[in-house]
């Protein structure tokens, strides 16, 4: 073989090697591009106090789930339905929509402000107020309208009921069956409407959030994951890279026959 066809070699072998090089790089961009929690210390077992969650406060149009029960049945049977509620729900109780003014209608005590309380402290005032008709009632409140919804580069984007009224973002991702690889975990964006306000949140899911005030989501919360600008390019790219480093090697293989 000639001088030139060596150099030409030498050459082909070099830009194989540059474009295997260039794709291992992207390869390793892309993990550390797709890992959570980045900053958290994953080298001994460690303990913290939970001081970022805070009870759900009941907001108007929410709806309430409520059923009395007590020594007295027949007396505390008007609670399983009246006309003043919205229905009798899966629940068991009957169904009251929070109105504009934040407030509802209860068989006996009439209306009721309710916005801002949680439920467990609804409850017990309701509880209160009964024991002027009722003898030793018991008050279960529920939230029965509160969801969340994800969209974006997610596998089952949708909304998801919660029954608990206690959800965190990693509980959301797991309902919606994670991110995709070509997510942009450090731009998710949480669209909150609360006391006629919308809020537009930004989250680093690489960084430690379980400290964050928004680890724990609220009502109606909607998840925004932004998908990465070369999801569709990327993959492309990638298959490019791969058939330029099949194709040099071809032509040096073929050369070396000769």
């Amino acid at each position: 073989m000639n001088y030139a066809g060596r150099l030409l070699i030498t050459k082909m072998t070099t830009a194989s090697w540059g474009v295997l090089l260039i794709t291992l790089l992207a390869g390793c961009n892309n993990y550390k591009r797709v890992l959570y929690f980045q900053d958290l210390d994953r080298t001994s077992i460690s303990k913290e106090e939970i001081s970022n969650y805070s009870p759900l406060v009941i907001q108007t149009e929410d709806i309430l789930a409520i059923s009395v029960t007590s020594l007295n049945a027949e007396a505390s049977a008007v609670f399983s339905f009246s006309s003043q509620s919205s229905g009798a729900g899966a629940s068991g109780g009957a169904e009251y929509l929070v109105d504009h003014s934040g407030r509802i209608n209860l068989p006996l005590l009439g209306s009721l402000p309710v916005a801002g309380m949680t439920t467990a402290e609804l409850r017990e005032e309701v509880r209160k107020k009964l024991l002027i008709y009722l003898k030793e009632p018991i008050v279960n409140i529920r939230l029965v309208n509160f969801k969340v919804s994800i969209i974006g580069d997610v596998s089952n984007p949708g909304v998801y009921e919660v029954a608990n009224e206690k959800i965190s973002i990693p509980e959301l991702l797991s309902m919606a069956g994670d991110l995709n690889l070509s997510a942009k975990r450090n731009e998710v964006l949480i669209i909150r409407e609360q006391d006629g306000k919308r809020e537009y949140i930004p989250v680093d899911l690489t960084k430690n959030i379980f400290r964050s005030p928004y680890f724990y989501l609220k009502n109606n919360d909607l998840i925004y994951v932004q998908p990465h600008r070369n999801k569709v390019g990327g993959i492309s790219q990638t298959f490019s890279l791969v058939a330029s480093v099949i194709s040099v090697g071809a032509i040096v293989f073929q050369i070396l026959q000769r």
